[in-house]
């Protein structure tokens, strides 16, 4: 089966400034990520209930939602216990994405923002979030692609003089840092996705190479960032505009870019339950 991808309508004016949301209290080159993706839900309907496979901190949903989601699931318990304090999830479970404690046709959708890629073995996981999804369930997820490791700047900097065993190396440490284990193209999702009993229904890649590159160099520049959330258990101290001023300038043209890029190095999927599981 070929895989063709729809083109969905351009994300209409934002309701919320995802980007200050995201920005005042993450390390910017997250923020800036989350912020983009954040805007894409305002265009998604998400029937409850709702499960959020791999809820981590609650950070996403407590600023993406305008409700709070029935169910968030994640394996590690100190960050749900940041979620807990948040609020975004009417109940929190600790445990795996392959045993979901809910019957069959539970849910009457899900999401799974930016976590797919960290999960090493997908296939019992995305087999048991279709057994507890009703028929016809939405699927709302966003992964890193197949174009995320050859458009790191770095690495692209070794190829280019002839260097290409460095730029590979620096790759494989890129990945390692980001802790991904996929980064793939639709055509891998879309076989992965049927043989679990979903189907795709729309898909479009999105964050240029110079969006990437932002995020690259900001994994590098976030040191201060990272040593406040150590000292204070904040990331951003002093979340004022007047303080981010320049994280707000290195970070709009990224979120006021278009999109939809066709060399987006991350790809964000709907997809739904297939009505009859074979």
């Amino acid at each position: 089966m070929t895989l063709h991808r729809h083109t969905p309508i351009e994300a209409r004016d934002a309701q919320k400034d995802h980007l200050w949301l995201q920005i005042s209290s993450l390390p910017y080159f997250r923020g800036v990520l989350r912020a983009v993706e954040a805007r894409f839900y305002e265009n998604i309907d998400l029937p409850a209930p709702t499960l959020d496979l791999g809820c981590g901190d609650g950070h996403f949903a407590s600023l993406a939602f305008e409700r709070k989601l029935e169910v968030g699931i994640d394996p590690w318990r100190e960050p749900l216990q940041e979620a807990e304090k948040r609020k975004a999830y009417q109940k929190l479970l600790e445990g795996s994405g392959s045993s979901i404690p809910y019957p069959d046709h539970f849910f009457a959708s899900a999401v799974s923002n930016s976590v797919l890629e960290h999960i090493a073995d997908l296939e019992p996981v995305l087999t048991e979030l279709a057994r507890v999804l009703q028929p016809g369930a939405p699927f709302i997820f966003c992964v890193p692609n197949h174009q995320f490791l050859k458009t790191l700047s770095i690495g692209r900097f070794f190829d280019q003089i002839h260097l290409n065993f460095l730029g590979n190396l620096y790759r494989r440490f890129f990945n390692h840092i980001s802790r991904h284990f996929h980064c793939d193209s639709p055509e891998v999702w879309q076989k992965r996705l049927e043989a679990a009993g979903f189907e795709i229904v729309d898909w479009w890649h999105y964050f240029s190479p110079r969006a990437l590159h932002v995020l690259e160099w900001g994994h590098y520049l976030g040191l201060p960032s990272l040593i406040c959330r150590r000292l204070f258990r904040k990331w951003i101290l002093i979340p004022q505009r007047w303080n981010l001023v320049f994280t707000r300038m290195i970070t709009s043209p990224v979120y006021k870019e278009k999109a939809i890029q066709d060399d987006g190095a991350y790809t964000f999927y709907i997809a739904r339950r297939k009505s009859i599981l074979r």
